[in-house]
Formats: C-alpha cells, sequence, structure tokens
C-alpha cells in the first residue's frame, strides 16, 4: 500500500452476488475512501467443499431456508441501492449451486496473472453475463465469449 493508504483485498467468485456488490461499492468509492484496492480471484466451490470438511455439516447459506430467504431480500435490496443489475429469484440458488465457475475463475486468474489492467472488466463482464443475462459462464463458448 502507498504511503497513508490502506490495502484492501477482495476474494471473490463470480458466481456470489454479494462479492459483486461488494466489487461494485469498492470500485466506486476507493478514491475517496483512500484504500489501494486488490482484486483476488477466488474458487468459491473449493473453499465451500474444505469448510464442510473441517467444520462437519456447514452448508452454503443459500441451503438453509431461512438465510436463503433473508439473502433473497437482501441482495435484492442492496443491488436497488446500489445500483447493480442483480436480478436474483429463488430459482438463482440452485443454479449457483449448479453452476461449475472453476473454469471461469481460472480464466479470470489468468487474466490477472498476465493481463492484470483488464481484470476489472474482465470481472464485471462475468458478474453480468450470470446475474443479469443468466448465461451458463460454465461452459467453454461462454467463457471465451467475455473475452
Amino acid at each position: 500500500a502507498r504511503m497513508g493508504r490502506t490495502l484492501v483485498e477482495l476474494f471473490y467468485d463470480v458466481v456470489s452476488p454479494y462479492s459483486w456488490l461488494g466489487f461494485e461499492v469498492l470500485c466506486r468509492y476507493q478514491h475517496i475512501w483512500n484504500i489501494d484496492l486488490r482484486f483476488r480471484p477466488a474458487f468459491l466451490g473449493g473453499i465451500m467443499q474444505a469448510t464442510e470438511l473441517f467444520l462437519k455439516g456447514n452448508k452454503p447459506p443459500a441451503m438453509l431456508p431461512k438465510r436463503a430467504e433473508y439473502m433473497l431480500k437482501d441482495i435484492k435490496r442492496m443491488a436497488k441501492y446500489y445500483q447493480v443489475p442483480v436480478q436474483i429469484s429463488e430459482d438463482d440458488f440452485q443454479r449457483v449451486l449448479a453452476t461449475r465457475s472453476l473454469g471461469a475463475m481460472r480464466f479470470i486468474t489468468a487474466i490477472d496473472m498476465t493481463q492484470p489492467q483488464y481484470l476489472e472488466p474482465l470481472s464485471r463482464e462475468f458478474w453480468i453475463r450470470f446475474w443479469s443475462q443468466h448465461e451458463d459462464i460454465s461452459q467453454p463458448e461462454n467463457i471465451l465469449a467475455v473475452s
């Protein structure tokens, strides 16, 4: 971090609507908040799998009925407030669990390693395709279409 600035690292996966909301807010306010923003692509499926192993019975929040109900309202409210075009319904929780984001996240990581100046617009495009246009980002042809 530069002198007097705080480094903020955002670990994210494009299948997470909360990641998208956090991403957009941090991008918008990074200069006002005087932060150095570092994006860290991460595979949420792997994190969930690892925590299920270590924390017996740990389930994704969307799999718990009351939490899923709250998340749906919360994400809609935040999307409206921050004007991020997340289009979410109850059906999307199953879509998230069924979508393998590993290929997309590997692609995003490769771009981060080779051409980091494209990381922000590329990540945003994946979120738009998954959350606004409801595309299947697990398919290689759809990953390539983003580039």
